[in-house]
């Protein structure tokens, strides 16, 4: 049981959930773990007088989303209106807790690789310009008395940082759902919603348990629009480790002659190389796109851009990279499924919720997808399934029933 203070509520404040950046909320309202009561209704939260906890939550941003946030805050100066850029273009939304989006001053959330948004809150808090992200990182964590760490970039923040960590961090958590060795000693808990994945970090010794991504309420505007004019769309990294990929997007291209396909390819930074003469051989070439797929290549999208281009699309692709095991249901299936689009995606382990042909489609090898999608097209059963997708997500995967899920765990 982990230690909590006190915290006290003037009265009952109802939270909404959607359009929750413009919600109200009480100063001091409590966070309430499972050792108080946290009576979480289906549009609200309420909260009442009880003991609180402190949860920091750590995340990072790709590479390629750099560029748009870095344009989104151009200007924007201090932590908490640089954050709340970061937050309200939902990059990520469906790992972000919901505490994190309501608010709560007993909740912290911070992007620790983000060295504009760290370095505001270390000019604001007097540290030198000399300090690290990782030393930012931990006064910041120092500075909330955090209870429960939660981090989403143990790659970075590995046992290592734990082991500086001040005693008033009761519970260290990681989230990681994909492969490679990463050190967690430290943490007492390592959390993904893959079973393959939970089985490798066991084998190196972590506890493990089951968690999951949340649809993000925000998306259901972008699932009410039904007028759509992509009818195949594709958006994910394009590299050396996505050579399955590579065939099955080949093969969609190929439909562009008569229906319109757009891929939003997040490139290898040798595709621009490979794609003059001196990639015609040798190992660029497992990076070169085809003529087929360069033809409805489009920039990568990412946050609110990508919502808005998920709203435009009838069917949505999704396939696994090469080193991914048995299991299924990335964000991309989230994100697809919560705009009310088809989710197309190869076959494998999937959650209870995606169901082959009631809530999503699966395909087994290039042609087979090639011929769902006319399928769909061509009857518009696209549009029902895509529906009973944005039902089954968005009943099954609240943020609500993420959060209950992560007392559960603390």
């Amino acid at each position: 049981m982990i230690g909590t203070s006190v915290g006290f509520v003037l009265d009952v404040v109802e939270l909404r959930l959607i359009g929750c950046r413009h919600s109200r909320r009480a100063r001091g309202t409590p966070l309430v773990g499972q050792h108080g009561s946290l009576a979480l209704q289906d549009s609200e939260i309420k909260f009442q007088r009880e003991p609180t906890m402190r949860i920091f939550q750590n995340s990072g941003i790709s590479p390629s989303y750099r560029a748009r946030l870095a344009g989104l805050v151009a200007g924007v100066r201090g932590f908490e209106p640089q954050k709340e850029v970061f937050l309200n273009d939902r990059y990520g939304a469906a790992h972000i807790l919901l505490p994190m989006h309501a608010g709560s001053p007993e909740a912290f959330f911070t992007n620790g690789d983000d060295e504009s948004l760290q370095r505001a809150w270390a000019l604001e808090n007097g540290l030198g310009e000399d300090a690290s992200l990782a030393d930012i990182l931990l006064a910041q964590i120092e500075h909330h008395k955090t209870d429960i760490f939660y981090n989403l970039d143990p790659f970075r923040y590995d046992a290592s940082f734990l082991r500086r960590l001040p005693g008033h961090v009761k519970r260290k958590i990681a989230w990681r759902a994909a492969p490679g060795r990463i050190d967690f000693s430290g943490y007492d808990l390592v959390v993904c919603n893959f079973q393959s994945m939970r089985k490798l970090w066991e084998e190196q010794g972590a506890r493990t348990a089951h968690f999951f991504p949340a649809h993000d309420p925000e998306l259901d505007a972008v699932a009410a629009n039904r007028n759509r004019d992509i009818d195949v769309l594709f958006f994910g990294g394009y590299s050396r480790h996505h050579q399955r990929r590579r065939q099955i997007l080949e093969a969609v291209a190929s439909l562009s002659s008569r229906r319109r396909v757009v891929f939003h390819l997040d490139l290898s930074r040798y595709t621009p190389l490979a794609e003059t003469p001196l990639g015609w051989f040798g190992p660029l070439r497992a990076v070169r796109r085809p003529r087929t797929i360069r033809s409805v290549s489009a920039p990568p999208v990412f946050g609110r851009a990508m919502y808005a281009e998920l709203g435009r699309a009838k069917v949505v692709v999704n396939a696994s990279i090469d080193m991914a095991g048995p299991d299924r249901g990335n964000m991309r299936c989230f994100e697809t499924m919560g705009a009310g689009a088809l989710l197309i995606s190869d076959s494998g382990n999937y959650p209870a919720p995606m169901r082959d042909g009631e809530t999503m489609v699966v395909y087994e090898q290039p042609q087979d997808a090639l011929d769902r999608i006319e399928q769909q097209l061509d009857s518009g059963s696209w549009d029902e399934i895509g529906r009973a997708g944005n039902r089954a997500i968005r009943e099954e995967y609240s943020k609500k029933r993420q959060f209950e899920r992560f007392l559960e765990l603390v």
